[in-house]
């Protein structure tokens, strides 16, 4: 792609931490903005103790949250289940969900099609 190198390494440091839609702080490690990805994406999620994300679903994105930090509870589609360090959750395209921090909450989440706010909807 035009304007990025073949191999391309983005630092921690240098994300700038945001606010999504659904209301967590999201830092792209790799995304649209910072590297030439074109089917997925790569971002760090914190939530603090009580903190949770809107109710939401996202029509096109699969999503895989991989919790590194916390505990919480996640909601897919009506079903609840608790959630802590290691655990792996696949959310699928068109499926209603919120997590919850139980205990401040630190977790990767990959998108494929990569993250977009246009592809955020809410009830």
């Amino acid at each position: 792609m035009v304007g990025f190198p073949a191999m391309n390494v983005q630092s921690y440091g240098q994300q700038t931490p945001f606010t999504t839609k659904d209301g967590s702080t999201i830092r792209s490690l790799l995304d649209r903005t910072n590297a030439p990805v074109v089917q997925q994406s790569l971002a760090e999620a914190t939530l603090p103790k009580g903190g949770k994300t809107e109710r939401h679903h996202h029509a096109i994105s699969e999503e895989i949250y991989y919790l590194n930090e916390g505990s919480g509870v996640i909601e897919i589609d009506g079903e609840v289940r608790e959630v802590n360090v290691g655990d792996a959750i696949l959310i699928p395209a068109g499926a209603w969900h919120q997590i919850e921090a139980v205990e401040p909450l630190r977790f990767l989440c990959c998108c494929a099609p990569p993250y977009s706010h246009e592809d955020t909807y809410f009830e």
